[in-house]
């Protein structure tokens, strides 16, 4: 890793490295007292356990670990510690944690107590199991009353829990091996968390059903298990894994599409640093401008005034987001923004409208709030707004719109956004969010068919949570669940993840695609004290620059044989084509492009990619014909 932190991730905070441990063909990573990264003979079997303890807002505890001992040995590997967490009112939740580990599996064990009685929402096990490679797959699934059930993995995003009363899963991991994991001390159930944009399946504990949050009280000790069990049946447990390549093979797809617009987010907030970046704004040139209106947040008639004179110094295609208050007859409310619109000449091309209300989460077990039907919503922004196309869907996540899946007879696009820190906030898992992508938008396409589809703003930092009661504040700069603002966005990483992102959905045939804002917290411009690209920019700048320029144009499918590591898509015009690639490690990356003809390779057909770098490579005249 390069000694620049702060150029990669924007904050000079380093992660803790991981505590790689063995035991025969069994590998994990101990990370922060957790187990991430479970593979058996270089197959991912698991992507985490972990013993999770959450606040009532759903924000995660970072307990202090103490008497961390680890003993690795030529048979497995065993570790044990205490933990504390530190609530509010100087309540505490103390847990003393055993793992052990061997070629056949491990044990995970933790024993809970509070000397003063803790509140929380979740307290207890969380099992993450991979998605690449076993969506869709076969598992076999025992629950609490001893029944067992043979059925699949979710190939679809599920909205609610596929599995209920859960005490054990079995799934293959390759031909001849399979895993069974074991939960004790609790009822478990699982979550799709795809629908988050997390790239897992969840095994947790409580159930949702049950109220929080709650009491664990004081003085009693909870004690809760995980049992990991390989079982090999390969003659003489033949190895599967492949012999690593030096570099990464990047090939030619067969599918193809165009790339969207970009769009850039306008809230009201930085309307006036937006104003006074008009120059910027048109040498950026992005195909669309959001603006973002909510009467519940304060947001008054007068912001469309800034809203005019930004879309009049860039006269671009327009869209605005509406956060319907609801508390009043829709048509009233609609007729009262469009009033205020037209006094400020602010006439949007597309409104994008939602029930302020349907922002927050409903759930499982959970009550839906009081709303107006959708389709009287829609029926009165027809009416209120007639020049302006009307869409639809959540101006919160994919999960909202899974489980409140709106009627789109009357509209004339969808609409979402994803955020990658809602669990969790290291760097490893915000990248993994982009496996995620794809299921997300291949699961709206089977909700709303062919209907025009737009995505975002989609930034790394959280704008609104609908999962608690607020974002967190992040004043000192570190990676922060749920956080309104986040330093990677700041640093070549947030550059990264937007390339990224832009690849993994380019299946989806988006209309529309938002990815920052030009100024602010999700913006493009620098603060004081920030990583910057030339001009005072940040780093993202390039990239949605990049996105911007090729908005409109053919991509051509590019196969990465590790995709987690680098992604790549080729854009192709009429006397010009590229590849392009990211590379989404804080490793140094080799790439191998023998399979297009590229001229001036640096050896043997290969690329040196730069921790988080993105690398135009054009194709000569012979690959561009090999590959149309």
């Amino acid at each position: 890793m390069t000694d620049d932190v702060f150029l990669l991730y924007g904050t000079r905070d380093r992660e803790d490295p991981p505590v790689r441990l063995k035991a025969g063909l069994l590998e994990v990573d101990l990370v922060g007292g957790n187990l991430r990264s479970i593979h058996y003979d270089g197959v991912e079997v698991l992507r985490a356990i972990a013993y999770v303890v959450r606040d009532r807002d759903w924000g995660t505890y970072s307990p202090t670990i103490e008497d961390l001992d680890i003993d690795q040995t030529d048979k497995g590997f065993a570790i044990k510690y205490r933990a504390n967490c530190k609530g509010p009112n100087e309540t505490s939740l103390m847990f003393a944690v055993s793992i052990t580990g061997g070629n056949d599996g491990l044990v995970f064990e933790a024993d809970a107590s509070s000397p003063t009685g803790f509140e929380t929402n979740r307290c207890g096990f969380c099992i993450l199991h991979p998605i690449t490679g076993v969506a869709g797959r076969p598992v076999t699934v025992e629950h609490t009353d001893g029944s067992t059930e043979e059925t699949n993995l979710p190939d679809l995003i599920e909205p609610w829990q596929p599995f209920m009363a859960m005490r054990a899963i079995t799934h293959p991991v390759c031909d001849g091996v399979e895993a069974e994991c074991r939960m004790e001390g609790d009822t478990f159930e699982m979550e799709d968390q795809r629908n988050w944009s997390d790239a897992s399946y969840k095994t947790y504990v409580r159930p949702l059903a049950l109220p929080w949050p709650y009491l664990v009280p004081a003085n009693e000790t909870t004690g809760q298990k995980v049992v990991l069990k390989i079982r090999d049946t390969r003659p003489q447990a033949a190895s599967a894994k492949a012999t690593k390549k030096t570099a990464i093979e990047v090939t030619p797809g067969t599918k193809s599409g165009l790339f969207p617009k970009i769009g850039v987010i306008v809230r009201p907030e930085d309307a006036f640093d937006t104003i006074k970046k008009s120059t910027l704004l048109s040498e950026l040139a992005p195909q669309e401008l959001l603006f973002h209106f909510d009467p519940l947040a304060g947001h008054t008639g007068e912001v469309f005034k800034d809203f005019s004179k930004i879309a009049q110094s860039y006269p671009v295609a327009t869209a605005l987001e509406i956060a319907l208050p609801c508390q009043n007859v829709p048509l009233d409310e609609c007729r009262e923004i469009a009033s205020q619109m037209q006094a400020a000449g602010f006439k949007p091309d597309a409104i994008m409208i939602s029930p302020a209300i349907d922002r927050q989460s409903t759930p499982p077990g959970s009550a839906w709030p009081d709303c107006p039907p959708p389709e009287d919503i829609y029926a009165a922004a027809h009416i209120a707004f007639p020049e302006s196309r009307i869409g639809g869907g959540m101006l919160s996540y994919f999960t909202e719109l899974n489980r409140k899946r709106v009627p789109s007879s009357q509209l004339s696009f969808i609409s979402h956004c994803t955020n990658p820190i809602v669990h969790a906030a290291d760097d490893l898992s915000i990248m993994q969010t982009l496996e995620a992508i794809p299921f997300i938008t291949r699961s709206t396409r089977a909700i709303y068919g062919d209907k025009a589809y737009r995505i975002g703003p989609s930034t790394i930092a959280m704008r609104q949570n609908p999962y608690g009661s607020r974002t967190m504040d992040n004043p000192d700069n570190r990676r922060i669940a749920m956080a309104n603002r986040d330093p990677r966005h700041n640093g070549k990483f947030g550059k990264a993840f937007a390339m990224g992102y832009a690849i993994r959905m380019l299946d989806a045939e988006l209309e529309c695609l938002t990815l920052s804002a030009l100024t602010g917290p999700f913006g493009l411009v620098a603060k004081e004290g920030e990583p910057t690209a030339p001009g005072g920019l940040r780093p993202i700048y390039s990239a949605i620059k990049l996105l911007i320029e090729l908005a409109g144009t053919v991509w051509l499918e590019a196969i990465s044989a590790s995709p987690t590591d680098v992604l790549a898509a080729i854009a192709q015009r009429e006397n010009h084509s590229a590849l392009h690639l990211v590379n989404l490690t804080p490793s140094q990356q080799d790439v191998d492009l023998s399979a297009f003809s590229v001229a001036n390779f640096e050896s043997k057909g290969l690329r040196r990619l730069d921790p988080f770098e993105i690398l135009t490579v054009p194709l000569t005249a012979q690959s561009r014909d090999r590959i149309r």
